[in-house]
């Protein structure tokens, strides 16, 4: 996977979408940036950090995807990619569903995905050096560009879904003391009920992550 890096950009999603729309790029890709000004996180909210955290968005074709992956599902496939390879370099990070990177009980980071036309884009955020009041910093040294690079290597060789998951179910009890959000309320996950294809269900309701 080709990863083209830039000083500062306003947003690697954004850009990465509109380079994408007007095909001048091409999937699989990789755009990271050493700052970040306007970044895209959850529902709206913006994520900006300083320099040196991780900024990145990664283009793949939903063919090169496992075919067990629903779509629904991608944003916790490709975060607990990150988070595995997180902890084969030490740290303690861990996901929280569907696609918060957290240290402990403070957000370090998150995914974001959007699909143009048959390509899956991906916006990783981490903080590696500096974080925000009430955020957390990564507990290991990496720069943000070594991390990119071996984050890009798992495309050579990706797992299951059902490899991913049968992690993830173990995992997911972290996040019970914690909510989600769905259709802008609340939503507690403490007697959540998670389901094979990622998705949850919260008193009847089935929620998938969206984002």
């Amino acid at each position: 996977m080709d990863i083209h890096w830039f000083e500062s950009l306003d947003s690697t999603q954004s850009y990465l979408i509109e380079e994408l729309k007007l095909s001048r790029l091409h999937a699989p890709i990789c755009i990271g940036a050493s700052l970040q000004t306007s970044g895209k996180g959850s529902r709206g909210n913006n994520w900006v950090g300083e320099e040196g955290n991780l900024f990145i968005s990664v283009a793949i074709e939903r063919s090169m995807l496992p075919h067990d992956l629903k779509l629904e599902s991608s944003s916790i496939y490709l975060a607990f990619l990150m988070k595995q390879l997180l902890n084969t370099l030490g740290s303690t990070l861990w996901l929280k569903w569907p696609n918060d990177f957290y240290l402990g009980n403070k957000k370090v980071g998150g995914v974001i995905t959007n699909l143009v036309e048959e390509t899956l884009v991906c916006g990783i955020g981490i903080n590696l050096i500096s974080a925000p009041e009430d955020f957390e910093k990564i507990d290991i040294a990496i720069s943000p560009y070594d991390l990119t690079k071996a984050y890009s290597e798992l495309f050579k060789n990706l797992p299951s879904w059902k490899q991913i998951f049968s992690n993830y179910r173990i995992e997911f009890e972290n996040s019970r003391e914690f909510f989600t959000h769905n259709n802008n309320e609340k939503v507690t996950l403490e007697r959540a009920v998670l389901l094979e294809d990622g998705s949850l269900m919260c008193d009847g309701q089935r929620i998938f992550s969206l984002r």
